[in-house]
């Protein structure tokens, strides 16, 4: 008896993704557990487990094959020991367009990851050496990794030899043509996607509000010294952990907007927003309210570095009931964030900067950041959103308030 092995959905919002790779070839016998194949979505590289044992009697969609919807038949199993050369699966249109764009040069060069040894994946000429990080930032660029020099041990291709090539057809595009052409990623054809929705059906209203940060800059200055190096808090853990804290003073923000009904949250899940080599991803700090300062440093830290790698696990990403972006590190003093649906709010964080402002009636320096809360008008009026910046300033100014 033959199972069809089927697309899968690898987060609430998958609608289609990449099959990268198959691990084991046509005829290969497979046991539960087995990955046998890598699935890249918006967020990273994910893998596929077989769930009953048996064998790979036919593979429907190669390796490489982009924009596969979620659901379409990829491949059978079979049962061990069947008959297996004269299956046949109907095919949809879908899944033949699919299969014809594998072979494309575009969906060739994305299938140029190649298989860990000892896998019997499919593809032809020899396997090329490389790192598993080499090997996923190659296929986040586009890039044919038989084609890059490995300078690791023994030829094998790694990290820098791959951000190697990505940079040298760009200097040889600007010298010959002045443009170069980049293969869109997954990642970014659903940014693209997901952002241009939220601002196309979203009712945005923006809220300013100038946080001073000396208070908060001698109580982590303060923090850090005791730490002794053992942990190294910076002004956006502050800023993680005054937004959890304004989110339990100010429930009726903590929401999302739903057709039928509001959803109430009742932890707060901050999503904090991450560039990578493919685009940004926002990991979340759970249940941010209940942790610590340098909790919440370790957390954030260890985080960042999984979703530069590409690393992160589905729930590590997915969901989420806030958004933080802080652009402040690099000099912005005030932006303006679209709101990540189905959230409600996202909070844009620019630089604290000198400032002359008045104390007592005399003016005086302090350190202010100023803030810009994106709220969704559907599930946020503007009244709750003002009280919830307030809120958050409050805490900012007065950080013992929510160490209390």
């Amino acid at each position: 008896m033959t199972t069809p092995i089927t697309m899968p959905a690898l987060s609430p919002t998958m609608t289609e993704g990449t099959l990268a790779r198959w691990l084991f070839e046509e005829g290969a016998a497979v046991a539960p557990g087995d990955v046998i194949a890598e699935i890249e979505t918006d967020k990273a590289t994910m893998e596929v487990e077989a769930v009953d044992e048996g064998v790979l009697a036919k593979i429907l969609v190669p390796g490489g094959t982009q924009g596969v919807a979620v659901g379409t038949v990829i491949a059978v199993l079979a049962e061990e020991g069947e008959d297996v050369s004269d299956i046949q699966v109907p095919v949809a249109d879908a899944q033949k367009e699919a299969a014809d764009a594998a072979q494309t040069p575009k969906a060739q060069v994305a299938q140029g990851g190649g298989a860990p040894a000892g896998s019997g994946a499919q593809g032809t000429g020899p396997r090329i050496p490389a790192s598993p990080l080499a090997r996923r930032i190659a296929g986040q660029k586009g890039l044919d990794i038989a084609q890059i020099a490995g300078t690791g041990p023994h030829g094998r291709v790694v990290k820098r030899d791959v951000e190697g090539a990505v940079a040298a057809p760009f200097a040889a595009a600007e010298v010959q043509h002045g443009t170069t052409t980049i293969p869109l990623t997954p990642m970014r054809r659903i940014i693209a996607q997901r952002l241009t929705e939220s601002k196309a059906t979203t009712p945005h209203f923006y809220l300013e509000a100038a946080c001073t940060l000396d208070a908060l800059l001698a109580a982590r200055a303060a923090l850090n010294a005791a730490a002794g190096g053992a942990y190294k808090i910076s002004v956006n853990d502050f800023l993680v952990k005054a937004v959890a804290a304004a989110l339990m003073a100010v429930p009726a923000a903590h929401v999302a907007w739903g057709e039928d009904a509001l959803t109430q949250f009742h932890s707060a899940d901050i999503a904090v927003a991450v560039a990578t080599p493919g685009g940004l991803i926002t990991p979340i700090v759970r249940a941010a309210q209940t942790k610590g300062l340098a909790a919440i440093a370790q957390e954030v830290q260890a985080l960042a570095a999984r979703a530069r790698a590409g690393s992160l696990k589905a729930q590590e990403y997915q969901g989420g009931s806030f958004t933080l972006s802080n652009l402040g590190m690099y000099g912005v003093e005030r932006f303006s964030a679209i709101i990540n649906p189905p959230q409600a709010l996202i909070l844009a964080v620019g630089a604290g900067e000198p400032r002359v402002v008045a104390v007592d009636g005399a003016p005086a320096v302090r350190t202010v950041m100023s803030v810009t809360l994106s709220a969704d008008h559907r599930a946020v009026d503007g009244a709750v959103a003002a009280q919830w910046l307030s809120a958050f300033k409050r805490f900012v100014e007065n950080p013992v308030e929510m160490l209390a």
